[in-house]
């Protein structure tokens, strides 16, 4: 956008419908969801490589055998994705409702005192079967809170967005989940670098839920003091309750919207499998002393590198939307997801660790290829008043179906088929259900969102 329309009068666009955002207010919309996802999903993934490498024999009976605990931690990991409708439903209709920026701030505050209080809370030594019920319990509320952020954060970038570049300014709030991946594993390198297995087990894994405190107050402080751009500020105007709006945007959008939910849940599944098996499995797969015997700081090492080419990826996929739509973009990185699962595998299994970067590295290139156009996908198949209602839970009940899941049944699958091609079958299918739900979507890329219908 160029600077004679960045500095355009506020008396040149009075008695037009809407307040066109300006280059700078749109870089300053986007910084802000990128932070504020990027801190709510750095609290969500360190519980997942918590759940891979500490939580079986912390939060868990010692006598139990390591699958049955390994699986025990897994579910309270699934425990969150179960939440994030729950999140979706509460937060869409306060969001519909009320505003976006509210809605999101409640969401970070909801974050990060549950993940502060996870950080401090006693093991099974010390208060018995009372730490694994409150760990589900904060979990939960954990999934509460992201299951409300994303929406929000989603519209924040897409409803602000030119509707030429909403693919692109899109990916800045998916972008928020491999950075938050990024500074998680950063941190769990920190402290299991510098201390040793003893310490880290007994003190040091607590270092990053806790150090969350600080994250989220800043996170709260840009939510609540940076001021918000013109195009923000009707974004929230408009979101005020009133008679023309319906009194439950979620009931509203399950009567008109039932396939685009349903389509936009499976539209997800590749995308959470693959991912959360990248992430979080893969690191308890890896590290496992009767199988690869990978250190965990190699491991690691692997998903934090890995993860790290799906930033870049996101923008590219994204803006790649704007240009040729989402739909192709979307079922090509199913169809390579899909395959390359069995490579992956392959190449993993070889206990190389350059080997195995690089299959994790490929894998999540292919996945932004559906992940990065995703918010402006999802965006463009809901009308205004229920948008932040009917993507929010297309997108959590994708989460649950895929990622809530993904390592228990990859867990079952190895352990009771004794293969990891079974995992990477498993990857496949997910992927070819992800690209029939969005072959059978309709393409809205070039639609102002003001008209779908």
């Amino acid at each position: 956008m160029s600077d004679q329309n960045e500095n355009q009068a506020p008396a040149e666009q009075s008695g037009t419908a809407k307040v066109e955002p300006t280059a700078r207010s749109m870089r300053t919309v986007a910084m802000t969801a990128l932070g504020g996802t990027s801190i709510e999903w750095y609290d969500f993934f360190i519980y997942g490589t918590a759940a891979a490498l500490v939580f079986p024999t912390l939060f868990f009976a010692e006598d139990m055998p390591r699958y049955v605990s390994l699986i025990a931690s897994f579910s309270t990991f699934a425990v969150g994705f179960l939440a994030r409708p729950v999140g979706g439903v509460v937060f869409g209709h306060f969001g519909d409702r009320v505003g976006r920026k509210a809605a999101l701030v409640t969401a970070l505050m909801m974050m990060g005192v549950a993940t502060t209080l996870i950080g401090l809370l006693p093991g099974y030594a010390d208060i018995g079967p009372l730490a694994p019920l409150l760990l589900i319990f904060l979990r939960f509320v954990q999934g509460l809170a992201v299951g409300g952020q994303w929406g929000g954060a989603m519209l924040l970038v897409t409803e602000n967005a030119p509707p030429n570049q909403r693919g692109f300014y899109g990916a800045f709030a998916q972008v928020g989940a491999p950075a938050g991946l990024v500074l998680a594993n950063l941190a769990f390198l920190a402290v299991s670098g510098n201390l040793s297995d003893e310490a880290f087990m007994d003190w040091g894994w607590r270092v990053p839920f806790i150090s969350s405190v600080l994250l989220i107050g800043l996170s709260l402080y840009v939510q609540l003091k940076l001021e918000d751009t013109e195009a923000f500020k009707e974004l929230a105007e408009a979101s005020e309750p009133a008679a023309a709006k319906p009194r439950s945007p979620v009931v509203q959008a399950l009567k008109t919207y039932p396939r685009e939910i349903g389509l936009a849940a499976g539209s997800f599944l590749g995308v959470q499998v693959t991912f959360y098996i990248c992430v979080a499995w893969i690191i308890s797969y890896g590290n496992d002393p009767e199988g690869l015997n990978i250190a965990r700081s190699d491991m690691l090492t692997a998903v934090l590198i890995s993860t790290m080419f799906a930033i870049p990826a996101n923008f590219i996929f994204g803006a790649w939307s704007d240009r040729h739509g989402r739909r192709g973009i979307y079922k090509l990185g199913a169809i390579l997801t899909g395959l390359w699962a069995f490579a992956m595998f392959a190449l993993i299994d070889t206990g190389d660790w350059l080997l195995i970067t690089f299959a994790l590295s490929v894998a999540h290139i292919f996945v932004s290829m559906m992940y990065g156009p995703q918010a402006a996908l999802l965006a463009e198949l809901f009308s205004t008043e229920v948008r932040y209602s009917g993507a929010s839970l297309g997108y959590q009940l994708g989460a649950i179906l895929g990622g809530g899941f993904a390592p228990i049944i990859a867990t079952s699958l190895l352990v009771f088929a004794g293969s990891s091609m079974w995992v990477a079958g498993y990857i496949a299918l997910a992927n070819v259900l992800t690209w029939f739900s969005i072959n059978a979507l309709k393409e809205n890329h070039v639609k102002d969102l003001e008209s779908v219908a």
